[in-house]
């Protein structure tokens, strides 16, 4: 691997931890979602790579209730290992969009970026992803 990068989704509820309020917010539904702590923090400090390096994403669907569909627009997944298994291999025909993980599970997903440029990455859940799972790789030419 060039670079390896660790994106763990979170759910976020809004409110002081603990209270009768906030246990009712997490049975009515999250009101955000994250990456490693922050809401679209990766927007504005996008993760750096070079075009045609190999790249890793290490990826924790921490919930607690909702998984990831994890996805960087742009550049597809050439290799796929998702709790302790292998789903796609270099080697392998074809390639993946996504990398789904349910609550509490956990994997990463490989790529080569083919340019220069910026690729979205997301939780292609719309939902979750409008509401801060998402961010940006910032890929400089090699």
């Amino acid at each position: 691997m060039d670079r390896e990068y660790l994106l763990v989704q979170g759910e976020l509820y809004l409110g002081e931890p603990g209270t009768d309020a906030q246990a009712a917010k997490i049975r009515q539904g999250a009101d955000g979602w994250r990456f490693n702590g922050t809401a679209a923090g990766y927007d504005h400090v996008p993760l750096p790579a070079r075009a045609g390096e190999r790249v890793r994403i290490w990826a924790v669907a921490a919930g607690p209730s909702s998984g990831t569909a994890l996805h960087v627009v742009g550049a597809p997944f050439d290799t796929v290992y998702k709790e302790g298994a292998y789903m796609l291999r270099t080697d392998d025909p074809g390639g993946a969009q996504v990398l789904d993980l349910a609550p509490a599970q956990g994997g990463f997903a490989e790529l080569v970026f083919p340019e220069a440029g910026t690729y979205p990455v997301v939780d292609h859940t719309m939902r979750q992803a409008e509401a801060g799972a998402h961010g940006l790789f910032q890929v400089s030419a090699p």
